[in-house]
């Protein structure tokens, strides 16, 4: 058994017994909360293909609330009244935060990303390159890839309940246009796109109309689609009204350099961003 499973099999047990106020069991979520602060564990990643879910590291971080007292936190003229402590070391760590921009500790920023004036939660990953622009969330336990852009006012919703749920996840190289809300575990794989204003829920139907006929999923977005709003006529009990949808369009060429694939995208199907 390696350290980490033997980490994982005390907070689990934590977890499941209520024992998360002995020492035994403080010390195993601050460890395991180090490892998530430092980018040496994750809440989720990729193997094989397919992203799995370490539900032992989102019990730590539910632990972590019951085991912490509210503390004031100050920092210049800000003070803050929490449980969780800020992130920081951000110069020798290589990550540019623009006040003010804030991050829980537990979150790892990776070195070379960009936060404008943004909230990073517990939990949560930010990969190399990207920028979290302008009044942006990212939600607890989200797994942010490398090189993505979230825009203004993107909301990216958190999951950490139950733990075995699938966190948020953008993958690497993805754009996410103003405003847009991803939420429910939804998954934006390489390098999409997201429009402006889109909704997108474990619920909300994601329909591919590029080809002859259209094609359904719910809770993800293929590989470099390039998605916008939409909306699709539904019949109730009072009448036909118009309900929420999101529209794959189109796809980035992958034959050409991702920053002029993007730019002639947006062009050529009038994608607002």
């Amino acid at each position: 058994m390696t350290d980490t499973d033997r980490l994982a099999e005390r907070i689990d047990a934590a977890f499941a017994e209520g024992t998360h106020e002995e020492p035994e069991a403080r010390a195993a979520v601050d460890e395991a909360l180090d490892l998530l602060d430092r980018g040496e564990a994750r809440i989720a990643e990729k193997v094989e293909g397919v992203w799995v879910v370490h539900e032992w590291l989102k019990r730590a971080v539910l632990l972590s609330f019951r085991q912490r007292a509210m503390a004031t936190i100050e920092v210049g003229p800000f003070e803050f009244h929490d449980k969780v402590p800020l992130k920081d070391g951000y110069a020798d760590a290589g990550v540019r935060v623009v006040p003010p921009a804030v991050v829980r500790r537990g979150a790892f920023v990776e070195r070379g990303a960009v936060l404008m004036p943004s909230y990073v939660n517990i939990g949560a990953r930010v990969g190399s390159g990207t920028m979290v622009d302008t009044w942006a969330t990212v939600g607890s336990c989200a797994q942010v890839g490398r090189d993505v852009h979230l825009a203004g006012g993107v909301g990216i919703g958190g999951v950490l309940e139950p733990p075995g749920a699938r966190p948020v996840i953008i993958e690497d190289r993805a754009f996410v246009g103003s405003r847009c809300v991803v939420t429910e575990g939804v998954v934006v794989e390489e390098g999409a796109v997201l429009g402006a204003g889109v909704v997108l829920t474990a619920s909300v139907p994601i329909i591919d109309v590029t080809g002859p006929e259209p094609v359904t999923v719910k809770g993800r977005v293929p590989a470099r689609g390039i998605v916008i709003p939409g909306s699709r006529p539904r019949a109730f009990p009072a009448g036909e009204y118009q309900i929420p949808c999101a529209l794959v369009i189109g796809y980035r060429s992958a034959e050409t350099d991702d920053k002029v694939s993007l730019n002639d995208a947006l062009r050529e199907h009038d994608v607002a961003v």
